[in-house]
């Protein structure tokens, strides 16, 4: 494996609701609290009018609901139990972006890693709406890269 310790990291949040072809995507310098809710904010403009979403979380310590995270009214988080992520489909989704789009790769500088990972995400919403043969209601990313 190519490791780059030149530049900072960046961490890719994303979900996706396969029904409707909606994913939501951040795109943080630090994977924390305050990231989650970035990106719990972001899947909740992304939830129909009216509608509730489940998002499937793992143990990550930035998951969870202590008095840092702020989870919007529209959305309820369902832990897994420890040690379970076949439990988790994001997990198929990180694991093909990580064998097709963000793989044995060294970037110049924090912008592209920051770019190639929008055009991961942005790929893997095109391939997955012509799986489904649909057109996307949306394949948003919010680079808040600044914010934490």
């Amino acid at each position: 494996m190519v490791r780059d310790n030149r530049h900072g990291s960046a961490y890719l949040f994303g979900a996706i609701c396969p029904d409707r072809a909606v994913g939501a995507a951040i795109i943080m310098p630090k994977a924390n609290a305050e990231a989650m809710s970035h990106h719990l904010k972001e899947i909740s403009t992304q939830v129909a009018p009216g509608a509730h979403a489940v998002v499937i979380c793992d143990g990550a310590g930035w998951h969870q609901t202590g008095g840092r995270l702020h989870v919007p009214d529209n959305i309820t988080l369902l832990p897994l139990p420890p040690y379970s992520p076949e439990l988790n489909p994001m997990e198929n989704v990180w694991h093909y972006l990580r064998e097709n789009t963000l793989c044995s790769l060294v970037w110049d500088t924090y912008d592209d890693i920051v770019d190639a990972c929008a055009t991961a995400w942005h790929f893997l919403i095109m391939i997955h709406n012509a799986a489904a043969q649909s057109e996307p209601e949306t394949g948003r990313v919010s680079l808040l890269s600044g914010v934490v």
